[in-house]
């Protein structure tokens, strides 16, 4: 079954906004243009185009139906973390329940107001409930990571259910890696660095 989750779940709070460009959203918008755009080296196939659209008026049952058929063919899940991420009730908890607790996901957590993490525990305060109490109870396999094109790109690539190479909840890139993606020059201390 692994062998046919190809797909990217990308998850995000919509902090209850239609207006997209109000919410968390507008950074899967820009991972979306930055697949779409010839010139810039960012594929990945989005689980979200595998099932039928729902809007966030839909039913809650319909949601929670669509979003498990998009984790069962995901083989990681991107979760994109604000200073405005709820730490509860918002769909981002159900998202993060099902990924780790039945589908068994490897978690990519982007922080999008840093440009280096390298101490994912002092960033506990960015956590939704559900991803704080998995982290902490090591249920989760984990890596935390700036969001940036690279540093997406390469975590998408390396860790999914197929590679198997994440464990543990506290992984993070290392400081020659955080260079290697343009988020930290040889002269800098690693540390977390906001942007």
């Amino acid at each position: 079954m692994a062998g046919n989750r190809t797909g990217v779940y990308i998850a995000f709070d919509g902090l209850g906004e239609v207006d997209p460009t109000k919410s968390d959203q507008k950074y899967y918008r820009t991972m979306q243009m930055w697949d779409s755009h010839r010139n810039i080296d960012f594929k990945f196939t989005d689980s979200h185009d595998k099932t039928a659209a729902v809007r966030d008026s839909s039913k809650r049952l319909t949601l929670e139906s669509r979003i498990r058929a998009r984790l069962s063919m995901s083989k990681n899940i991107i979760v994109i973390l604000s200073s405005r991420t709820r730490k509860r009730g918002s769909m981002l908890s159900y998202e993060i329940e099902q990924a780790v607790d039945r589908y068994k996901l490897p978690l990519i957590i982007a922080y999008v107001n840093y440009d280096v993490v390298a101490n994912p525990a002092a960033l506990n305060g960015y956590w939704p409930e559900a991803l704080s109490s998995r982290i902490n109870n090591h249920t989760a396999n984990v890596i935390h990571i700036p969001f940036c094109k690279a540093a997406l790109i390469d975590a998408i690539g390396q860790f999914t259910v197929q590679t198997d190479t994440l464990s543990g909840s506290q992984n993070f890139y290392s400081q020659e890696a955080h260079q290697s993606f343009g988020q930290l020059s040889s002269f800098s201390s690693f540390i977390n660095k906001r942007k």
